[in-house]
């Protein structure tokens, strides 16, 4: 199984759902409950978990800056503008 495909689930899953994935393999990892060569997997897979979560704040991010208030309260949304760097 190629790396794309092993990790394929992940891109589907919602912040949360990848946050709590995530936050128990850091326990395990913490708690040295784990052998070593599940315990590099599981770091492995932790890495593109946060890699995952970065990505979807980022998303969450862009969304919220997007975001107009008027001086009378409506709330609209701004056209998205790329930015070039």
């Amino acid at each position: 199984m190629n790396k794309t495909n092993k990790y394929a689930d992940i891109e589907k899953m919602s912040f949360e759902k990848a946050m709590e994935e995530l936050e128990g393999i850091v326990s395990e990892l913490e708690n040295w409950s784990i052998e070593l060569e599940e315990s590099i997997e599981k770091y492995q897979r932790g890495i593109q978990l946060k890699k995952h979560c970065d990505q979807k704040l980022k998303e969450a991010n862009m969304k919220v800056d997007q975001i107009e208030i008027d001086k009378d309260g409506n709330v609209t949304e701004k056209p998205f503008v790329r930015n070039k760097k």
